[in-house]
């Protein structure tokens, strides 16, 4: 967030040139930048919130964002020349400034973010449309193109040639088997003397896997610091927003604790708690990446390229940002309505 600036500057600059041939991908653009200044200006709020100064004043932010979106501009797009209307960016983002309490200016800025993030949806999907125009066939016929490259064909196996992993474990079977003496039962020999040495080679063949098994598995930690910092760090706790989750607790265990202090009469705990569980279970899904310092909108900028779990997030980190960092009250029906779009956001996956 903190490139924000100087990737706005370079945005206002290209807008300037272009004043007069803003195309669709450049109004998504700055609807995107504006929406990052947003979510500085809400983390701003947090700060604020706990006593702390704002990395880059709220000054310069407001100033910047607001010059991305002007209140009506023209921009070309497939179905020919459009005017837009941007009145309610200007109007929000003025009452947002003007506002001195600090958990109402978080909810203007959670609503104004959580707009543009639809605007720029329905762009990408205008985009989206333009681009499938194209003739199916002239891409069937460029896929088939590249699909014959040399590079992308695969090599002809013999019938009988065996994959280089079967290979391998042969051979390696092959010299367990030499480590022990041959037996050749005399000709007087039972039956059942032969099958049971055979039986106890293999027995011993397995033995002997499994203690080097163990053996590599002990002493590759010593030879491979990175390999040891893994296993160290999947046995320390998590933590979740400030919150530490122990090795033991599950996001379902998580919910079930959101669904009691809601049974208790703490819907904001619970909203609260239902959001931890919630960026657990998509950090088990190996969507997200937990970290210490992460705020709830890293989480989010994790999965913005997961286009039908980022929807139903960005909805669920607002509402959790107003009822948990706004102050807004909470009642019975809010917690229903967030556990059912969580529900959701897990199916979508």
């Amino acid at each position: 967030m903190r490139a924000f600036l100087p990737k706005l500057a370079v945005l206002l600059l290209i807008s300037a040139v272009n004043s007069f041939a803003a195309d669709v991908g450049d109004y998504q653009r700055r609807v995107d930048s504006a929406k990052a200044g947003i979510g500085m200006l809400i983390e701003n709020v947090s700060q604020m919130e706990i006593g702390e100064t704002p990395s880059q004043p709220n000054a310069e932010v407001f100033a910047e964002v607001r010059k991305l979106i002007p209140s009506t501009e023209k921009i070309d797009s497939p179905a020919g020349t459009v005017e837009t209307n941007n009145q309610w960016f200007v109007d929000e983002l003025k009452a947002a400034e003007a506002e001195q309490d600090l958990a109402r200016r978080a909810v203007i800025l959670t609503q104004l973010e959580q707009r543009l993030a639809a605007l720029s949806v329905e762009l990408d999907e205008l985009q989206v449309r333009a681009e499938s125009e194209r003739s199916k066939d002239e891409d069937k016929q460029k896929l088939s193109e590249i699909l014959n490259r040399p590079e992308f064909q695969r090599p002809i196996k013999e019938p009988n040639e065996e994959s280089e992993g079967a290979s391998w474990l042969k051979r390696f079977i092959e010299w367990i088997e030499g480590l022990f003496p041959k037996v050749n039962p005399s000709a007087g020999a039972a039956e059942g003397t032969a099958s049971f040495v055979g039986v106890l080679q293999w027995v011993l063949i397995i033995a002997v896997i499994l203690v080097l098994g163990f053996v590599m598995y002990k002493l590759l930690p010593l030879f491979a610091p990175r390999f040891r910092r893994v296993i160290r760090d999947e046995r320390e706790e998590r933590v979740i927003l400030g919150e530490r989750i122990g090795e033991d607790q599950s996001a379902d265990d998580l919910f079930g604790e959101a669904e009691r202090l809601a049974r208790e009469g703490d819907v904001r705990g619970a909203i609260r708690k239902g959001y931890v569980a919630l960026l657990c279970e998509l950090s088990d899904r190996k969507l997200i990446g937990l970290a210490r310092h992460k705020t709830n909108r890293d989480y989010l900028r994790d999965i913005r390229s997961r286009r039908e779990v980022y929807e139903r997030m960005n909805g669920l980190t607002g509402k959790f940002e107003r009822h948990w960092y706004g102050g807004q009250d909470a009642v019975p029906h809010d917690w229903e309505e967030f556990r059912e779009t969580c529900g959701e956001t897990l199916k979508a996956i």
